[in-house]
């Protein structure tokens, strides 16, 4: 009965493969498979190939200008549009996201701002959500 051990909150994919450095812009969807660092900036959906476990994370340089879907994201960049997490979304001090998050486990450092609503998923809804959304016209703050 005392002995059980919770599940951990957390990222559970560590690898990052793919580094979208500072000086890059893609004006286009994007989808990764494993992992991704952003400092750059996406103008389009970014998402992870269907049924992996990925990782994608947004520096305080990152700019996406549509809908970000992935399995495991830390945010402490801007994302103008919805961020779909199939397991855990972090909102780190610096971000900033301006769309509704729909997560199964959320951790916010304090200074992050959402712009929308936030809404806990039932695990077994995770394929449910697409990103069939239009891409907001909202230009990044200097």
């Amino acid at each position: 009965m005392f002995n059980k051990k919770k599940s951990q909150p957390g990222i559970q994919q560590t690898k990052l493969a793919t580094l979208i450095s500072e000086d890059f812009r893609i004006t286009g969807n994007v989808e990764f498979a494993d992992g991704v660092r952003l400092d750059g900036q996406i103008t389009g959906n970014v998402s992870s190939k269907p049924g992996t476990q990925t990782l994608l994370v947004l520096s305080e340089r990152s700019v996406v200008q549509g809908n970000v879907h992935g399995y495991d994201i830390v945010v402490n960049g801007r994302i103008v549009g919805d961020v779909i997490a199939d397991h855990f979304v972090e909102l780190q001090a610096n971000a900033h996201v301006v769309g509704n998050i729909y997560y199964q486990q959320l951790q916010m450092a304090c200074g992050a701002t959402v712009d929308g609503k936030l809404t806990r998923r039932d695990p077994a809804d995770a394929p449910s959500l697409l990103l069939d959304t239009s891409i907001v016209d909202v230009h990044p703050l200097d």
